[in-house]
């Protein structure tokens, strides 16, 4: 029996590196496991399943975008080095500045990048986004044009060609779509709450743009197991992987199979909710078009009071992370539309939730209900 390997989590209380930690756990996979994270486990709204495998003596509290964290990061009691490492961490949030992008997402790659490098880990994954993508209705292979559109998306294709340049890294990039499941609090939550409140004000919910318009979606269990299984066909020997064809870096889009668009999402929203659900005529989108700014706050305006007299009615006072806040940048009309067949044919993965439902949104509900985050 080869002994298992030791794995560390940058970032790792974030929602992907939670997920990954628990997943490593409950399958036994590693001999040794750390979490880092610059925020503790009290604070990260942490739900009582993770906290065996997220807190307690694997945790270290770190920012690994700071060059002097580094030993405590990487150092361990006996003088060996990690085989994986996963970067999960960098900025999530959108509309920053971009020197809240290059400092706590750029930065840190670069950071951890080097030091994994210098130390000989076995394999590093850097977590990135389909947002570096040019959008387009047809999905996007991992060779295909790339053209950032949004501001972390940026960033994140800067530090992948950066990490790319370091001598003896031996790094695997995963580009992610649209990741939800259990306990999320992007995107899909931003939906899911924007629907509480049409329900509550017994009004349609309308997207802008069209029913077509792809928002490609990943469960977050695939995530972790994707992550998982990219590491360990990486250290045996990248089978099927061909340098000249693929690239030196091995690029994975981590994706399922359904297609989602706006059209999905608003069938399963108005099923879900009972709500009737449509979308803007073309008049209206093109308004919105040209002032995305105030369309945007107006949205904001109607919703946010609404949602937290939901909160208040429910006796819930010390909200969690849901908000039906829109961010401008998730509201633009562009295609995050992405094909996944590489990881599937090189690494032989399978999708065990190959599209979003009704059923796993409704997982979604209950996990928030369970929380007490849900009104």
């Amino acid at each position: 029996m080869a002994e298992k390997p030791s794995v560390l989590i940058i970032g790792g209380l974030g929602y992907i590196g939670r997920f990954l930690a628990q997943h490593i756990h409950k399958n036994d996979l590693a001999s040794d496991v750390r979490i880092v994270d610059k925020v503790l486990p009290q604070l990260a709204w942490l739900p009582s399943e993770f906290e065996e495998a997220c807190a307690g003596a694997k945790f270290v509290q770190a920012d690994a975008s700071r060059e002097q964290s580094l030993p405590r990061i990487f150092d361990r009691a006996d003088g060996k080095q990690f085989d994986y490492v996963f970067n999960c961490g960098g900025e999530t949030r959108y509309s920053q500045e971009d020197e809240v992008y290059k400092l706590r997402s750029f930065d840190l790659s670069l950071n951890v990048g080097r030091e994994a490098a210098k130390r000989g880990v076995k394999c590093f994954v850097e977590l990135s986004t389909g947002m570096v993508y040019k959008p387009d209705s047809s999905p996007s292979k991992e060779q295909d044009k790339l053209k950032p559109w949004s501001k972390i998306a940026v960033f994140k294709l800067q530090a992948e060609e950066e990490l790319a340049k370091i001598e003896g890294l031996n790094l695997v990039i995963v580009r992610l779509a649209h990741v939800y499941g259990p306990y999320a609090s992007q995107w899909v939550a931003t939906a899911l709450c924007m629907a509480r409140v049409y329900k509550a004000l017994e009004s349609e919910m309308k997207w802008l743009w069209t029913k077509d318009l792809r928002q490609n979606t990943v469960h977050i269990d695939d995530v972790s197991r994707a992550l998982w299984a990219i590491t360990g066909w990486y250290t045996a020997g990248k089978a099927k992987w061909d340098d000249a064809k693929m690239g030196k870096v091995p690029t994975f889009n981590v994706v399922d199979k359904g297609v989602t668009t706006q059209g999905t999402m608003s069938d399963i929203i108005g099923e879900v909710f009972g709500i009737s659900t449509g979308f803007q005529g073309s008049l209206i989108s093109t308004f919105a078009k040209l002032n995305l700014d105030s369309v945007v706050d107006d949205v904001n305006d109607e919703l946010l009071g609404p949602w937290a007299d939901l909160l208040a009615e429910a006796g819930i006072t010390r909200p969690g992370p849901l908000t039906p806040f829109m961010e401008k940048e998730l509201l633009k009309d562009t295609d995050l539309s992405m094909d996944g067949s590489r990881l599937e044919e090189v690494v032989g993965f399978t999708y065990e939730k190959p599209k979003i439902s009704k059923e796993l949104v409704d997982e979604v509900i209950e996990s928030y209900k369970k929380m007490k985050w849900w009104p």
